[in-house]
């Protein structure tokens, strides 16, 4: 009498390549299905690691949190389906996109006691064209910041947000009708204010302000987003040439929707090249575009600091009909005895 074996079917272990010829076509064929999908979502998680090659490549590099996602779905259907060995290849992939994204959730800063009050800086790209003048000012009155950067403002949209002077008498912008136009509003007399013409000759915002004890320089900006070869490298130029106005001797911050993530590598050049730091690290994912799809929304719009400054809290506001959603950001800002040089580095 033979065993029976503990490897088939009965001993729920293993399915051997005969036992796999024996299963319905209809599951043979989604198994194949569910693995090319893994094979083609782990393919585009790696590419995104070519990025500063080739501009398609860093368009993969912006989704990590989607592959993860996908990723433990695919897995989770393997598992179903008894495929647990190509599973626990996808599961890797998974995890090396994990590793990536845990920083978010990871390290961040502790607040530091000053006795000094928080300022509360606020980030909003209305989009010139879709974003509603309406929910804007909810939103701005809602959270009540001390310091408010908005991008795509136009000449409308100035005069839309008239009202804003009764709360932020203190201003600079440069409106524009082609999605460029930024502008920075301010409770606190602004020590100085500069319009830079950066990139492909597109607006920054250079200002500084008084606060509680010190002085906070600012620099609002908005490159090009990366959907075409050029205005990719439009946006990288306009990346790389930051730190040439960056230079400063009182805490910093850079606001801006930048049009790149985290995960990207030119993000990375620009943060190794000026010791700012993400205020999103260790605060959790706070993706805010596009408004229009759950799913594929990523974190691009920004605010770096220097190490000096801490962040007290970070949070994504609500919808106001624009493509992104608003950042809010609590800061508390070092008493000038404590105040180093800001480690922002030279252009090279």
């Amino acid at each position: 009498m033979n065993a029976p074996n503990p490897g088939g079917p009965d001993g729920g272990q293993r399915m051997t390549s005969f036992d796999s010829e024996r299963l319905p076509p209809l599951i043979r064929g989604l198994r194949v299905i569910v693995v090319l999908a893994g094979a083609t979502i782990s393919a585009l998680s790696l590419l995104g690691f070519l990025g500063q090659f080739h501009w398609v490549l860093d368009l993969c590099s912006h989704f990590r949190i989607q592959y993860v996602i996908a990723l433990l779905l695919v897995c989770a259907l393997l598992l179903m389906l008894r495929c647990r060995k190509t599973a626990f290849g996808f599961l890797l992939f998974a995890g090396l996109n994990g590793a990536l994204v845990l920083p978010l959730f990871l390290g961040g800063q502790q607040p530091k006691p000053t006795g000094l009050p928080t300022l509360r800086v606020m980030l909003l790209n209305v989009n010139t064209n879709t974003g509603d003048p309406v929910l804007v000012k909810k939103a701005i009155q809602e959270a009540d910041p001390d310091i408010l950067v908005l991008e795509e403002i136009s000449a409308r949209w100035l005069e839309d947000l008239s009202w804003i002077k009764t709360s932020h008498p203190y201003s600079i912008a440069q409106p524009r009708e082609d999605n460029f136009g930024i502008g920075l509003f301010s409770k606190q007399p602004l020590i100085e204010g500069k319009i830079e013409y950066i990139g492909m000759n597109i607006p920054s915002i250079r200002a500084s302000i008084h606060t509680s004890g010190n002085s906070l320089r600012i620099v609002a900006t908005h490159p090009t987003p990366p959907t075409s070869r050029d205005y990719s490298r439009w946006r990288d130029k306009q990346l790389d040439q930051l730190p040439r106005i960056l230079g400063s001797p009182w805490p910093l911050l850079l606001v801006g929707d930048l049009n790149v993530t985290p995960w990207s590598s030119h993000f990375r050049r620009l943060t190794q090249r000026t010791g700012l730091l993400d205020s999103s690290k260790g605060r959790g994912f706070h993706p805010t575009w596009p408004n229009n799809n759950w799913f594929l929304r990523i974190p691009i719009d920004h605010v770096l600091h220097t190490p000096d400054i801490s962040v007290v809290e970070r949070r994504v506001g609500g919808d106001v009909a624009s493509d992104h959603f608003p950042v809010i950001v609590d800061i508390l800002v070092p008493p000038a005895a404590t105040t180093h040089p800001v480690p922002v580095h030279g252009p090279g």
